[in-house]
């Protein structure tokens, strides 16, 4: 039987550092308000998400510290490299996440940028921070299991 895959679904970025540093609670899918030219520099690839948060402003969920490329052919008049960008969402679900940060402590980082049937999608995580010796534990499990499988290729 065949896995399915997701169709439509062209990965751009990913944010590896993400999962190194934080516990994932939840996982969600929201859009990008972007501008012309951004949207023309994430199809080139030219964005990073790896030092990016998400915050609440105004009743919004904003994405802070995101880099978008400025496009070579655009005008003088392009669009900021690092500024703020406005995510979609159902209010319903900016009240959950505005709670669940001021409340419980969580952060929202993204994962990874994706295209989503043509349209810019970003995965939001609902995490907290790992403190130093989680993090040396995971350093730990990731150097075992590379060296278990170094060891079964050479038995096998």
């Amino acid at each position: 039987m065949k896995k399915k895959t997701n169709l439509g679904l062209k990965i751009i970025c990913l944010n590896r550092k993400a999962s190194f540093n934080y516990f994932f609670k939840d996982l969600i899918e929201a859009g990008i308000v972007l501008k012309g030219s951004e949207i023309k520099s994430i199809r080139e690839g030219k964005v990073n998400i790896a030092d990016s948060y998400a915050i609440e402003k105004n009743g919004e969920i904003v994405l802070i510290n995101s880099h978008i490329a400025a496009l070579k052919q655009a005008s003088t008049l392009s669009h900021n490299t690092m500024d703020e960008r406005k995510l979609l969402l159902n209010k319903k679900e900016i009240n959950k996440l505005i709670g669940k940060m001021q409340r419980e402590g969580f952060t929202l980082v993204p994962t990874k940028m994706y295209f989503k049937k043509g349209k810019a999608k970003i995965e939001l995580a609902v995490a907290k921070g790992k403190r130093q010796f989680d993090k040396r534990v995971t350093k730990k499990n990731r150097d075992w299991n590379r060296e278990k499988s170094r060891h079964f290729r050479k038995t096998s």
